[in-house]
């Protein structure tokens, strides 16, 4: 496949048999000496700025930050510089940046061609007019050309409005009102979607805080890579009006943190057909990061509607967007109201000339660059590198890849299910293993803080984004790093149920 990142695809039978084990035993992370001699050390000699911007931040900021990720243990860290493989933070130091702002700068952080184009457009016409421009066509056809099955494309704000919006059109669309997710994915923060996030089975146990529970009362959650169970579900639904859609990460949940068969999309496109439900991806990670077709390309599944998010606004703000067949995408038609059924979906930013313009070189660079196959080498690498380390040190992490989407799970702090038709059963079972869970969760950033200090930047400390500018050198470099990490590691008596 032309530019496709992803060489190859592990048994998910094998790699959730690794997760067993490394949840089935105690704790390992870097040691009480080691985190407090050295890691701890570092934040306060080293990092005197974020500190302070932190501590202010946090007279005004709820939680002290604007964004989940920037969050880390035991203080975020202030950037003042992005450019390409590394990070600079406001006391100077430098960091190899495997979080690539959660995914989207596949070509690299502040991509220079990019910027350029940006920067032109503001001097002359500026971020944003509310109106019609031309950089909002030359976007849709660039998808359009590489996703043929996205015929229509309507650019929104972010990956939560455009998830959002697909429900809505399936809903017209079918005439159905159910929507069934699968557990332990991320579609966004909308009402209906905060349900079953991070652990398979939890439904609203976890994070459904300030929602009512009608908002949700139409979603349904499945275990992840599981058709016989998704059947059921749409057998279950047919007596209670029918489901709108299904709704995927075609890699997995959380950007393949739970890996599927790479059949499962194909069954989970067949069943859609034969319950008379839409099939929804969610390419919000994976769209032009896998490969410039994206994950449908990749598997060889025609998707009824497509949700966009991150790169396409090419790293910069408002990235999002749905698209699909035109059966489909048209029932957003803009304009005012005609008496037809149509999904409302708006937004003043949504689709402005810089994030449009942005997007379509962004693209446009992807392609002409080859950076999905370059990143996807680049992950490779990583992930090879990372489990030769594991191996030499006899340690019980979990590596694998899925291309440039590199997963380091170092406790399994997510690793539980707990999906079942019965409330009960699941409810008793987070309950048994809630304070297990937050203390896996914990080691988890414990890992994010050591890797940090050691100029590594990663997502929670268990996944990594490569991009094109991870060349041999970089990646050598980060397996230094990883290395001084690793080396200081001791099995724990933590992380099991009490």
């Amino acid at each position: 496949m032309n530019n496709c990142g992803i060489s190859r695809w592990e048994d998910p039978r094998e790699i959730n048999k690794r997760l067993a084990k490394l949840v089935s035993q105690p704790i390992w992370e870097v040691s009480d000496e080691y985190y407090e001699n050295e890691v701890l050390k570092y934040y306060d000699e080293k990092c005197a700025k974020s500190k302070a911007i932190y501590e202010e931040a946090k007279n005004y900021i709820p939680g002290g930050v604007q964004h989940n990720l920037a969050f880390n243990k035991p203080f975020p860290v202030a950037f003042k510089k992005a450019e390409g493989a590394f990070l600079v933070d406001q006391d100077g130091n430098e960091y190899i940046d495997f979080l690539q702002a959660g995914g989207p700068t596949i070509l690299g952080s502040n991509y220079k061609p990019v910027r350029d184009k940006v920067i032109e457009l503001l001097e002359t016409c500026g971020p944003v007019t509310g109106l019609l421009h031309e950089a909002e066509l030359l976007i849709a056809k660039e998808i359009n050309k590489h996703m043929p099955n996205v015929e229509m494309f309507r650019m929104l704000g972010s990956g939560t409005e455009s998830v959002m919006a697909a429900i809505r059109i399936a809903r017209i669309a079918t005439g159905h009102k159910r929507v069934i997710k699968v557990g332990g994915a991320y579609h966004g923060w909308s009402d209906q979607m905060v349900y079953g996030l991070k652990i398979p089975g939890s439904r609203f146990l976890l994070e459904s805080h300030g929602i009512p529970g009608s908002a949700y009362g139409k979603t349904d959650e499945v275990r992840p890579n599981d058709l016989n169970m998704l059947e059921n579900m749409l057998k279950l639904n047919k007596v209670k009006g029918g489901t709108a859609a299904v709704i995927v990460e075609p890699v997995g949940p959380e950007s393949g943190t739970r890996p599927i068969a790479r059949t499962y999309n194909k069954g989970v496109r067949e069943l859609c057909d034969k319950y008379g439900a839409l099939m929804i991806f969610d390419e919000v990670v994976t769209g032009f990061r896998v490969g410039l077709s994206g994950a449908q390309g990749y598997f060889d599944v025609v998707p009824d509607l497509t949700v966009f998010g991150k790169v396409v606004a090419g790293g910069y703000p408002a990235a999002g967007g749905v698209g699909g067949k035109k059966e489909y995408a048209q029932l957003m038609a803009a304009g005012l109201a005609t008496g037809k059924h149509r999904a409302y979906v708006g937004g003043t930013l949504a689709a402005n000339p810089l994030s449009a313009l942005a997007g379509y070189v962004a693209i446009s660079e992807i392609a002409r660059t080859n950076a999905c196959e370059i990143a996807g080498r680049a992950g490779d690498r990583l992930a090879d590198g990372l489990q030769e380390l594991l191996d030499k040190y006899g340690l019980p992490f979990v590596c694998y890849n899925q291309g440039s989407i590199v997963h380091l799970e170092c406790s399994g702090a997510m690793m539980f299910d707990f999906s079942s038709f019965n409330f009960v059963k699941s409810a008793l079972g987070i309950l048994k293993n809630k304070s297990m869970m937050y203390e896996r969760k914990d080691s988890m950033e414990r890992m994010g803080a050591a890797y940090m200090a050691n100029g590594i930047v990663t997502l929670a400390g268990s996944r990594l984004y490569t991009s094109m500018a991870d060349t041999d050198e970089v990646i050598d470099e980060a397996l230094n790093r990883f290395e001084n990490v690793f080396k200081h590691v001791v099995k724990t008596e933590k992380g099991l149920v009490k």
